[in-house]
């Protein structure tokens, strides 16, 4: 199972193991990672769930689709590295990501 690091704006860590198949929000909810809001549930509909991807792992990562472009617009302080991470779907690739969360979703 994939593991992931969440690291606050602040520098603390949240390590999950997140099930191959979940996304990477879903991986973040369901363990109780502070900075994941998620109101859409994961419909690619808001952008509480905005996340800084390692620069390390973007190219790990297929590239965003236009939806996820489009909701990044209302995220704040998005960075070539932003990503929403209800759209990272987890494999096996992807053990030992990690990502930043933004200050403005605390």
């Amino acid at each position: 199972m994939p593991s992931v690091r969440f690291i606050s704006h602040r520098g603390e860590e949240s390590v999950v193991d997140v099930p191959e198949g979940w996304s990477l929000m879903e991986g973040a909810v369901k363990n109780g990672v502070s900075g994941i809001l998620a109101d859409c549930g994961g419909a690619c509909t808001c952008a509480t769930c905005h996340v800084y991807v390692g620069e390390d792992w973007l190219a790990a990562l297929p590239p965003r689709e236009d939806m996820e472009t489009d909701m990044l617009e209302f995220a704040i302080d998005v960075r070539e590295s932003s990503r929403l991470s209800c759209q990272i779907k987890m494999t096996e690739e992807l053990d030992g990501l990690f990502v930043i969360l933004p200050e403005s979703q605390i």
